[in-house]
């Protein structure tokens, strides 16, 4: 294998191997516009999923949105990347209300219930509790090109019972974390307004 290189199973990425920067090794100039922007003048972008149980659904409805998916992916005539992301849940928050509401409540009950809801808030925090988000990524020169690619995600997307928006600068830096952390998390603080 080449010095300075990644290979990976869609591609390879060029690294400067004299940086002690992960950022550094990969082509990307910045995130901005909900859009990432590459040192060669190319832009990734591309659409959230939001996630949907369709095996709940009447197995006649499920069909017809998986024959429409296959269209749908049929029907794109240039590179993108489907991913699956994880993304930690911050329950610190939620936790945090509840505890101000356990410190307003003298009603045991009412306490007891608190109390329960507070223990699974932080079981679920300390097993590392994740939403999966889906997303579709492309590259793209031309700015106009990249906005109606983006529309025809949308709404093709939309005709196939399934709700999207375009990526936000969170959604691409946490896809690239993803990637270029291992999945590992981070973990932050919770700020706390003031109730008065």
């Amino acid at each position: 294998m080449e010095e300075g290189t990644i290979n990976g199973k869609v591609g390879v990425i060029k690294m400067n191997s004299n940086s002690v920067y992960t950022e550094n090794w990969v082509t990307v100039k910045e995130i901005n516009n909900n859009i990432i922007y590459l040192d060669n003048k190319q832009m990734v972008t591309g659409v959230k999923i939001q996630p949907r149980n369709i095996f709940i659904l009447e197995e006649n409805y499920q069909n017809q949105i998986i024959d429409s998916l296959k269209t749908f992916y049929n029907l794109i005539d240039y590179e993108f990347w489907l991913i699956v992301a994880d993304r930690p849940v911050d329950v610190g928050l939620y936790i945090s209300q509840l505890q101000l509401k356990l410190n307003d409540t003298s009603s045991p009950v009412y306490r007891k219930l608190l109390l329960d809801d507070i223990a699974k808030a932080e079981m679920f925090m300390n097993n590392g509790v994740v939403d999966t988000e889906y997303f579709i990524l492309f590259k793209e020169k031309d700015n106009d090109m990249m906005q109606k690619k983006v529309r025809n995600l949308i709404n093709n997307l939309a005709s196939c019972g399934l709700i999207a928006s375009q990526t936000s600068n969170e959604d691409l830096r946490m896809i690239l974390d993803n990637f270029l952390n291992g999945g590992v998390n981070f973990r932050s603080g919770v700020v706390i307004p003031n109730a008065d």
